[in-house]
């Protein structure tokens, strides 16, 4: 028996309640928490007789009509009943329908499905890996790795698809900020029967996963889609005790590398991982005069070797954003040593009102072409690391891929991470010019 469920907190007794509904099951989950401590902080965080103004936020009377439609029996919800990351696509429909408004910060937190299913698709986990998120959010990427080995490995039993006794499930590994979302993901993993270890906390101040010597765990397999340029102060890499950040600090305007070093640091030596990131953090600083730390770092990559892929994902995809993105697959083990594959999957996608999609059709043939790993006219190029350092480590694939489109207009975003580097390595060079002003005794020379 997984868990146990309180005679007082069964749906019989729910169903039956028709008043003072909102306390009945906040006292229920409550009492289902106590039975079972694994569920603690997942399904009792919500007060169901909760006010705001002083107002219910529900009341009462709708929350037994809710009741009443999910004790309809043409409505069942049960495992066989519903598909199988039914958690997942009851959360992306509300931010799908109001992707404009509130949807966009609700959307930081999860990655559209089609997204998720390409990267496990490039991934293809193998029975018994370890699989690991450092910003897990809901837990779809974790559980769409799960579904793919379903599909790979998995056999027909009772109306369900199971892993047969040959095949060890998948050991998956996540950390969450948001408490809210961290919740959603436990329950994710517990619905889906996954093993699954979900931590909360921030990964880049305190990963959760360590050895006992205190060095990071390292993983089979890492897919995440870290929120895209965020802003973390210079001291989060300067004083760094897990030696994540050998690269290099990135700007202060955009922790894309930083993500990227952490998870390749947890990477063990045949590791393989998939992250999205916004498509400047592959081309920025390429082409400039001066040293820049974004193309730095990716330089490093490049000549490290570790750099499989970079796929172009289409425009307007995204809940939080109209930019395109990018997935970049790193290797520590390539097949196909020294080369880089570029896919431009610009055009691969169906309108959709507000967001566009990505039908089957179009997953496989990005699959396809990366595992096929072949050069095809308007879809995909390889490149070697030697043109890959003649192109400055550009690494955008619409700069080796033509689609026959008009030249695209720089993302706002990705214009103002421009900006605010731009800003930064100008108070660089003021903080020098002063110094050596003081030196050549021009003390307070910006107040003449």
């Amino acid at each position: 028996m997984r868990f146990y469920i309180p005679e007082k907190a069964r749906w019989a007794k729910i169903a039956a309640t028709t008043t003072g509904l909102g306390q009945f099951l906040t006292d229920a989950v409550r009492s289902v928490a106590r039975e079972n401590p694994r569920l603690s902080g997942v399904v009792d965080v919500t007060d169901f007789n909760a006010t705001a103004a002083g107002q219910r936020i529900v009341d009462d009377q709708h929350l037994v009509n809710l009741v009443q439609v999910l004790n309809n029996p043409d409505y069942r919800l049960g495992l066989n009943d519903v598909e199988p990351d039914i958690l997942g696509r009851a959360y992306e429909y509300p931010i799908r329908k109001f992707a404009g408004g509130q949807g966009q910060s609700a959307g930081e937190f999860y990655t559209p499905r089609e997204v998720a299913v390409v990267m496990a698709r490039m991934l293809e986990p193998a029975p018994g890996m370890t699989v690991y998120d450092p910003c897990c959010g809901s837990g779809g990427l974790l559980i769409k790795c799960h579904l793919r080995l379903l599909e790979t490995k998995g056999k027909g039993q009772n109306g369900r698809v199971k892993l047969p006794p040959s095949a060890a499930p998948l050991k998956l590994y996540g950390q969450e900020i948001n408490a809210s979302t961290f919740a959603m993901s436990r329950m994710n993993a517990f619905i889906h029967d996954m093993e699954a270890e979900i931590a909360l906390g921030n990964t880049m101040q305190r990963p959760a996963f360590t050895e006992g010597d205190g060095r990071l765990r390292r993983f089979d397999l890492v897919a995440a889609n870290p929120m895209w340029n965020q802003r973390f102060e210079a001291s989060t890499y300067e004083n760094d005790t897990y030696g994540r950040f050998g690269h290099g600090a990135p700007p202060s305007s955009s922790a894309d590398w930083g993500w990227v070093q952490h998870m390749a640091a947890t990477l063990k030596p045949s590791g393989r991982m998939a992250v999205v990131l916004d498509t400047g953090a592959v081309s920025r600083g390429s082409g400039n005069q001066g040293s820049n730390r974004e193309q730095t770092i990716r330089k490093a990559f490049v000549e490290q070797d570790l750099i499989d892929a970079v796929l172009l994902l289409p425009e307007n995809l995204f809940y939080n954003t109209t930019a395109p993105g990018i997935v970049m697959v790193l290797n520590r083990r390539k097949r196909h040593p020294g080369e880089i594959l570029l896919i431009n999957a610009s055009k691969l996608f169906s309108k959709g009102r507000p967001k566009n999609y990505l039908e089957d059709q179009h997953i496989s043939r990005i699959a396809a072409a990366y595992h096929q790993w072949k050069a095809e006219d308007a879809l995909s190029a390889i490149i070697t690391k030697e043109q890959a350092a003649k192109a400055d480590y550009n690494l955008s694939p619409s700069r080796y891929v033509s689609t026959g489109a008009e030249a695209d207009v720089m993302p706002l975003d990705e214009a103002l991470v421009l900006l605010r580097e731009a800003e930064e390595e100008r108070a660089e060079a003021d903080r020098a010019l002063d110094t050596v002003l003081r030196q050549l005794g021009f003390e307070g020379w910006r107040n003449v």
